[in-house]
Formats: structure tokens, sequence, C-alpha cells
């Protein structure tokens, strides 16, 4: 089997890493990060101008990639950077349900125009997708909702927020389950925003009695919203990979300038082994992920099994490779300074992102 990228797939890597690696730097990074918005508008803008988003949608959509090794080569790319755009809500998460009901705000998401977040996660969920107690009642043609969602990422900048609410069945139930688009300017729509620890803008979003717009069919939006985890999952392992990878790098450099008794440390042999460890890891994280990409079309139980098989292992090995990177570098790596603390808050962070390690090994051992 061909591991290789293709030329166009090449070509997008080049282009975004050559991109990010002279105008995103980690000053900047921190700087979009603080800022109130959360992160920079003009990036967002030339992300889309340069095609980053089109190449996550299917040409049916209007874009010109969307497929797994899409994913895959723009997030690793994006983790390396550490971005702070809400690609992943806009045109993963959302983008991925939009697309498939083939509604007009994909175009309008692909050219920067339009940002929408998923709200489907509550308090009492615990990556449960089917958990939700979110209720939508009909009051004549229009709907409303009462709702509290969690973690909704790329909330407090989005235009239209898409809203999980029961219409049927009880609070476990696959079944039974809606989407809706929801104006967060709506009255009843209330926004508590905040940054995730590694610097990423999320909300808490309440809604009460907020009126709502049906998106797809009623009761059985399920199916989509797990489609539309499936691909963000693989996305942020992909950013992971890419993480670990800078991460990585830098370690190697701190090893071979800091000294320690008169001596490189980089020469002692425990260090050198446990570098020699990390590598493996890299290289297990980026073969799992490109099987699980490789699946993203397939039919489902093969699809969540591949997608929880990698999450499971990128839990584990990014969780190593920024343990390993904070313990050879010291104390410094402690510090805000240090480039190499928000590496290893991110890659920490993601394996609590959309399931962690325990969740997707029972998951993974449910589906066979």
């Amino acid at each position: 089997m061909d591991f290789d990228l293709n030329e166009d797939r090449r070509m997008l890597q080049d282009t975004l890493g050559r991109f990010l690696r002279e105008q995103y730097t980690i000053e900047k990074r921190l700087e979009f990060a603080q800022s109130e918005q959360g992160y920079s508008s003009q990036m967002w803008q030339q992300f889309a101008d340069l095609g980053i988003i089109g190449a996550l949608f299917d040409e049916k959509a209007g874009g010109y990639g969307g497929h797994g090794d899409d994913l895959m080569v723009v997030f690793e790319q994006l983790g390396k950077a550490l971005v702070v755009e809400p690609i992943l809500s806009s045109a993963v998460l959302s983008g991925t349900i939009l697309s498939s009901l083939n509604s007009d705000l994909v175009e309008q998401i692909i050219s920067g125009q339009t940002q929408v977040s998923l709200a489907h996660l509550e308090p009492e969920s615990r990556y449960d997708l089917a958990h939700i107690s979110a209720s939508a009642v009909q009051d004549a043609d229009d709907w409303v909702i009462n709702a509290h969602k969690s973690m909704v990422l790329g909330a407090s900048s989005a235009n239209r927020l898409i809203v999980s609410a029961r219409t049927g069945g009880e609070a476990n139930d696959e079944n039974g389950i809606s989407l809706f688009l929801v104006d967060p300017m709506a009255s009843g729509v209330e926004l508590r925003s905040y940054s995730t620890i590694d610097g990423y803008g999320a909300a808490d979003v309440f809604l009460v009695n907020s009126p709502a717009q049906l998106l797809g069919d009623k009761d059985k939006a399920f199916a989509l919203i797990e489609l539309a985890h499936a691909r963000a999952i693989v996305a942020i392992c992909a950013q992971c990979l890419g993480a670990c990878e800078v991460a990585k790098d830098m370690t190697v450099e701190y090893m071979h300038t800091r000294k320690q008794f008169g001596v490189i440390i980089g020469k002692f042999q425990v260090l050198q082994h446990r570098m020699a460890d990390v590598l493996i890891e890299l290289e297990q994280m980026r073969s799992s992920i490109i099987n699980a990409a490789g699946y993203l079309e397939d039919g489902r139980i093969l699809r969540e099994k591949h997608v929880s098989a990698a999450k499971n292992l990128i839990g584990r090995a990014g969780r190593q490779i920024a343990e390993e990177a904070i313990q050879i570098h010291g104390g410094i790596a402690m510090t805000w300074e240090a480039s190499v603390s928000h590496y290893a808050k991110h890659i920490i962070m993601i394996d609590h992102l959309f399931g962690d390690t325990d969740h997707h090994l029972e998951r993974y051992i449910e589906l066979n």
C-alpha cells in the first residue's frame, strides 16, 4: 500500500507549512490567543484566501478536498503552529453537518465570510454523544429550544450556532435528536466565553425559549453528529502529531545546547534512549492517523473502531512525548516564556477533547 501523499496534497502541505513558518510565529500565536477576540480575523481570512478551508470540503460542497488525507495534511500543519483560528469548529464539526445537508452556509464558510459552531455536548454528557437532555418544541411553524451546552468551540466568534436538542426519546437514546440553526444574537441566547488552558476559545451556551430553525430530518441527527465528531477526531489527532513533532524538535535542540557537569546533555545515553522512544511513538501516531483517515468514508462500525483506536493511541503517546519534553527541558519548560510549555499543554488537552484514552478504549471494545 502506498502511504505517500499525492502531488496536490504535497503542494497543500508545502504551501500551508511555509505560510505558517513565515507568518504565524509562536509570539504572534500568543498575541492572537490573548486578544479580546481570541484569534486573528486577518489570519482567518488569509486561510480562506489560501484555500485551506476549501481543502476540508469536497467538490460537491464547493471545496476541492474533504477526504481524510486532506484533514490529516491541514491539521498536522496547524498543530505545528498551534493555530487558534476556529477552523476545527467551523470547517470540520459544523462544516461536515452543513455540507451533508447541502446548506448555503458552506460557501460562506469556505470564503471566510461566516463562522459556525456546533453546540452539542452538555455538562452531564461525559463524552456520550447520545446523552442530550436539551429540548426543542414546535410552536406553530417555528421551533424554540431550552438548553445548556458546554465547551462549545469557537462559539464567541460564530455568526450561527448549530444546536442539538431532543424532539423525542429519552436522554440517552440515539433516536430523537434533531439539529437546529440558532442566531447567537437571538432572544434567550446567552454565551459565557472563556479560554481553554491551551489558549483556544470556547463558551458555555444557554438557551431559554430561543427561536430556532430545524436542520435536516427531525429525530434523525445522531448519525450526522457522530460523523462530524469522527472527522473532528482525525483532525485533532493530526493536530496533536504536528505539535508533538515540534515538541520533539525543541527538545532535541535543547539537548544539543544545554550543558550539565560541563557536558552537553545530548551525549547522555539515557536521554538518547528516551528520545528514541519518542521517535517510535511519533511513527506509531502517524500510522494510526493514516489508518483512521483512510476509514472515514467506510461504514459506521469500521470508521468508529479505527477512529477510537487512533484517539486512544494519540492520547497515550502524546502524553508521553509531552512529559518527556517537559522533563528533559527541566523547570524552565513550566514557564510561560518557554514555547515548549504551550505545546505540552495543547498536546495534553487534545487527549480530553472528544473523549479521552479511557473512553475510546472502552468504546473500541464495545464496537468489536
